[in-house]
């Protein structure tokens, strides 16, 4: 059976029930019990958010971290059993017994360090029998869960880590260790906070529950069609439109669900047949689909969820983190829709038609006024709610919550004067765009969730879970009052039956959100397993050691294999896994062989090195699910659509490796708004030619030395410091008594590049260098010591006298014994950015070059 008739046979929302809900719909009985446990959880992780707990302490003991922890793990382990079949072959109507004996035990396996949480306190290290069975069951139980939920890779790979805990004595020696016992595997990975119950889990529970349960109300309140609706409306006319429309539609939509897959079939079920329609071929409509959509676990602020993560792992504030990542995604989703307007000329593509006969001049003038009131309307709110509150104090809470409201109901009457517009059949003979005006401005009150969200994140600067717990809670008040006020300003009085349909769709949320953490839930749990092993064995310390014979100190070769081996770890595995599992083992790698080659990074520059490889796997065959989903859309071959979308994502393969020399791209070392506007825009205009030298079409068809001048424009805009270091060192070693002066002399807050030599805990004799961050002024002891790092001075060198447990100074790879011999200050040199001056007049010559094939001007192009 050929490939072409497979996909013709998938059902692409079965597709998304298996694959993020479950595929089991039981008898009425069971059903209610399902949607009541996942409503459960969802009330249940509200409260743990919720400041209430600490209010009513008196009555209601405050649950910690590790029961927290072990709670919501009970509630996935419950569900996925519960909720998804053991095969294809299982029963989808009903819950077989044995399915009920998994679902109840696995979930009392899961809460067992809940319910016995004061008896394992009483013996730690000392485990009964009980304790050590209860653990066997749970951690069998837990990848059979994941089994079902996310299919084998993930439990291969866990697979793979129990097992070189228990044979680590048999192993080659390269790889050898002492192993473990099964009492002490199973305490490590069960019972403890190292494993399963890890750092992993608890972001889990504490921080993605809450954003992926707001996208499930924003999208259930009607905010997912909102946001396809606008795209369509602002660019589908537009030459190769519908796919402009699928970029942006993706990047809004993939904040929200939290799911490449069912982003794919949500937007793609529109976008996808009119790609088609205006003149796209099936596997491109599908790549431009699938490219966007994964394109949104890369976007802030959520990532996926992996940006809750890295704030553990990497030890820095969540918006330092948004920040750094942000114009990565960003140049990324603009060379994607260059791509797909490059595609459109190749193939001299329309747009679809308008409803409206507006020209481009009043269109262009009206997008103009409205983006002006918007920035108007926020340069406003953000002082005079500063005004408030600098004049009332905490009193001002109610009355900016008074605003909020006012503003909420404004809002409503103004979308209430639109009319009720839906999107026509993508199939149908004839496909009009929506109008422009009136569906923008139906729907702006949506856009009022995601501005009490960033409000709380960056302006109160709450923590990550409390913002989303007031935005999840201001999406509850939008859910049940906006169909009663929207009619009553549209003169229809059934409030009753408006309310219960509000109240219906605050449940129908509530419970799909839940259902949406399950995966996410076995996931992180399952992934610490592979974390507890790390930390177990010492396998990290393996991969490195691989990792440097495979290139033989070769710092280029050494990134190329890690970027190959994070592809290979991430097929298959979702996002939350997926970053889990690369950064523990490939994210050391790059800081220890490249901090001997001298290669000195920030760690978030690194783990995002990681991540973006590690998603890379979502679009690659043979296990690409979105890729699958995107071909039953268009109908179309999947292995060729997986291609044609990895052909697509290779302006996101090339980011890691710029940003990784040039962390300017993230952000970091920018001196004043100047720099910062010269970054942006060179980056953008950088990625953009990249993507016309690839697609081998910039003014015209390119020639191939044209495309390779387009490509070392686009390196030299990228990375100038490359040809500025081979003209003048990029910075000078200070050495001796003159360490000291340059670290106390340093501006607040900023790193340091030092080095360091010693002997490691293996006998391993170690030169590397690190970025030290320094906090707040003082001496050098004072401010390495924020490193984490206590130093005394000797000789010509500090040496470290003693790291921090979990300190910046420890994830370095800094230990106790290591001496300070240099550091490095920036050298003075001419800016690299003068080597712009040159890669502009070789573009300019392209241009010059295409421009005088270009075939006369006939009638004007739509943009």
């Amino acid at each position: 059976m050929s490939a072409k008739r497979n996909v013709d046979d998938i059902d692409v929302n079965k597709l998304v029930e298996d694959n993020d809900t479950g595929g089991r719909k039981p008898g009425p009985a069971v059903a209610r019990l399902l949607m009541g446990v996942a409503l459960v959880w969802s009330l249940f992780q509200l409260w743990i958010a919720s400041p209430l707990p600490y209010m009513v302490s008196n009555i209601l003991p405050v649950l910690n971290d590790t029961q927290t922890r072990a709670i919501h793990l009970a509630f996935a382990v419950f569900l996925a059993f519960m909720a998804y079949p053991a095969s294809k072959r299982s029963p989808r109507d009903h819950v077989p017994a044995l399915d009920w004996v998994f679902a109840l035990a696995g979930a009392y396996a899961a809460a067992y360090i809940f319910i016995f949480y004061r008896e394992l306190a009483t013996r730690p290290g000392q485990p009964l029998p009980v304790d050590v069975w209860t653990a066997v069951v749970g951690v069998v139980l837990l990848l059979e869960a994941t089994r079902r939920v996310l299919g084998l890779p993930m439990v291969i790979v866990a697979l793979v880590f129990l097992g070189y805990t228990f044979a680590g004595p048999y192993m080659p020696d390269m790889m050898a260790h002492k192993g473990a016992s099964l009492d002490r595997a199973m305490t490590h990975q069960w019972l403890t906070t190292e494993g399963v119950y890890g750092v992993a889990l608890g972001v889990s529970s504490g921080f993605i529950f809450l954003f992926v349960l707001f996208g499930s109300l924003l999208d259930k309140a009607g905010a997912g069609n909102y946001f396809i609706k606008s795209a369509f409306a602002l660019l589908g006319h537009m030459r190769g439109g519908p796919a402009k429309a699928a970029v942006v539609s993706s990047a809004a939509t993939g904040i929200i669900s939290g799911s490449s897959i069912a982003n794919v079939v949500t937007t793609g079920t529109f976008t996808i047949p009119l790609m088609k329609r205006v003149g796209y071929r099936g596997d491109q409509a599908g790549a431009v689909e699938v490219s966007s959509s994964v394109n949104g676990q890369i976007m802030p602020p959520v990532m996926g969820a992996a940006a809750f993560l890295m704030v553990e792992y990497v030890g820095i504030p969540y918006i330092e983190v948004m920040k750094h990542a942000f114009l990565p995604a960003i140049i990324s989703y603009i060379a994607l829709f260059y791509i797909v307007h490059l595609e459109a000329l190749k193939a001299n593509m329309e747009g679809l038609p308008r409803r409206g006969n507006s020209t481009g001049s009043q269109r262009l003038v009206s997008f103009l006024m409205t983006v002006s009131g918007f920035l108007v309307l926020a340069g406003i709110t953000y002082y005079v709610i500063g005004f408030i509150k600098s004049m009332l104090g905490d009193a001002a809470v109610p009355v900016i919550g008074g605003l909020l409201l006012a503003a909420y109901v404004g809002l409503l009457w103004f979308g209430s004067r639109q009319p009720d517009l839906q999107l026509d059949d993508p199939n149908a003979p004839v496909f009009e765009l929506p109008e422009t005006g009136p569906t923008v401005k139906s729907g702006l009150h949506y856009l009022l969730a995601v501005v009490v969200l960033v409000w709380c994140l960056m302006v109160e600067r709450l923590s990550p879970a409390l913002s989303a717990f007031w935005a999840t809670m201001f999406m509850v008040f939008v859910m049940l009052t906006q169909k009663p006020i929207t009619g009553f300003f549209r003169g229809d009085h059934r409030f009753a039956e408006q309310a219960r349909a509000g109240w219906n769709d605050l449940i129908e949320g509530l419970v799909a959100g839940a259902r949406n953490m399950i995966g996410i839930g076995v996931a992180t749990a399952a992934a610490g397993i592979i974390v507890g092993t790390v930390s177990l064995t010492g396998v990290g310390l393996v991969m490195t050691e691989l990792v440097e014979i495979l290139s033989g100190g070769n710092l280029m070769l050494m990134l190329v294999l890690v970027a190959l081996i994070s592809i290979i770890l991430g097929m298959g595995l979702p996002t939350t896994a997926n970053y889990i599992v690369v950064s523990t083992l490939m994210a050391p790698v790059i800081v220890e062989l490249g901090a001997q080659s001298g290669l000195i990074v920030p760690l978030i520059a690194v783990h995002l090195f990681v991540f973006y490889f590690g998603l890379l796997a979502d679009v690659t065959p043979p296990v690409g699910l979105a890729s699958f989903a995107a071909a039953a859309i268009a109908k179309h071959d999947p292995i060729k659509t997986g291609i044609t979308a990895f052909y697509y994502s290779m302006r996101t393969a090339i980011l890691p490796f710029l940003f990784i020399f040039n962390t300017q791209l993230l952000l970091i070392g920018l001196d004043g708004w100047p720099h910062l506007v010269l970054t942006v825009v060179i980056a953008i205009a950088a990625m953009l030619i990249f993507a016309a030298a690839t697609q081998g079409y910039f003014v015209v068809k390119s020639r191939w030395y044209e495309s390779v001048a387009l490509l070392l424009v686009c390196f030299t805009l990228f990375r100038p410091g490359f040809w500025m270091d081979m003209v003048h060192p990029p910075f000078d070693e200070v050495r001796g008594e003159a360490m000291a002066q340059v670290i106390a002399d340093a501006p607040p807050n900023t790193g340091k590049r030092v080095w360091v030599e010693g002997m490691n805990m293996d006998g391993k004799d170690i030169r590397k260098g690190v970025l030290v961050p320094l906090g707040a002024p003082g001496d050098a002891r004072t401010r390495l010591a924020s490193a984490g790092l206590t130093v005394m001075n000797d000789g010509d060198s500090l040496m470290v006298m003693g790291v921090r447990f979990g300190s910046v100074g420890e994830k370095l790879g800094v230990e106790q014994g290591f001496r300070i011999t240099s550091l490095e200050v920036p050298a003075q040199r001419p800016r690299k950015e003068w080597f712009y001056i040159p890669a502009l007049l070789l573009l300019a010559f392209v241009v010059l070059l295409q421009r005088a094939r270009r075939a006369p001007a006939g009638p004007a192009l739509k943009p």
